[in-house]
């Protein structure tokens, strides 16, 4: 996970290729809609808002990195 704004609900996660993509925070699975930049996830893309992949079922794997 790279990036996320608390107050607005978005973020950013980053795969193993590097490619950024976009999510909002009910697609957090454990229902929390918070999550520490740097925490490790997994997740799946799926279509979202106009047209655009996002990232859904984010799964948090552990503590964030230091």
């Amino acid at each position: 996970m790279v990036a996320f704004d608390e107050r607005r609900g978005l973020g950013a996660v980053e795969d193993q290729h590097g490619v950024r993509t976009g999510f909002h925070c009910t697609a957090i699975a454990d229902g929390t809609r918070r999550i520490a930049v740097g925490t490790p996830v997994t997740f799946v893309l799926a279509p979202g808002h106009h047209g655009r992949m996002e990232a859904q079922a984010l799964h948090p794997l552990g503590p964030p990195a230091p």
